[in-house]
């Protein structure tokens, strides 16, 4: 599978990227760094500066087409600055729009209620978004992962960084069981 991880050029949590980064590898699958600018991102722990990694491909210059499933990391501003991005916006919504899977950690799913893809849907998130998910239709509930096949594809959502084993191992297995690989 040549899996999409979408990420702002700031503020990504870094564990929420590089374990299911690590994770994708390790299962002998292609993970492909997304972002809206060329160049690197600026990973954070929580607050602090952390890593930079490169950028794989533009989401401008990037077809959706071209991945079986996206991985959204959280962090605070990451999925906050992607919302406020036409292209990346559309990115997102486009793995829904062909039933393609979606696993969302922590704050990502604020990218998903920009793209209106939680309406109907129950999902899990960082508890602060809350009432952001539930005013965008979906329901919100508080469990380590949540698998949603309430609608046109799967959708494996998380809360925080503790839950990274569960959800890597969840999200995989919804992949491989979507037949994308």
């Amino acid at each position: 599978m040549r899996i999409a991880f979408l990420a702002a050029p700031e503020g990504v949590e870094q564990v929420e990227l590089t374990e299911p980064w690590q994770a994708v590898e390790a299962a002998g699958h292609e993970p492909v760094l997304v972002s809206t600018r060329p160049g690197r991102i600026q990973a954070f722990d929580h607050l602090d500066k952390a890593d930079t990694f490169p950028v794989d491909a533009v989401v401008r210059e990037t077809s959706p087409d071209s991945f079986d499933a996206l991985v959204l990391p959280g962090g605070v501003a990451s999925p906050d600055f992607l919302r406020l991005d036409e292209k990346a916006v559309a990115f997102a919504r486009s793995f829904f729009d062909h039933g393609r899977p979606v696993a969302a950690i922590c704050h990502a799913p604020w990218l998903l209620v920009e793209a209106d893809v939680v309406r109907g849907r129950e999902l899990t998130s960082w508890p602060s978004l809350r009432t952001d998910i539930r005013n965008a239709g979906g329901t919100w509930v508080d469990e380590q992962v949540k698998v949603c096949d309430n609608g046109p594809n799967k959708l494996v959502t998380s809360r925080k960084p503790g839950d990274l084993k569960a959800f890597c191992e969840t999200f995989l297995k919804v992949f491989a069981d979507q037949g994308t690989g």
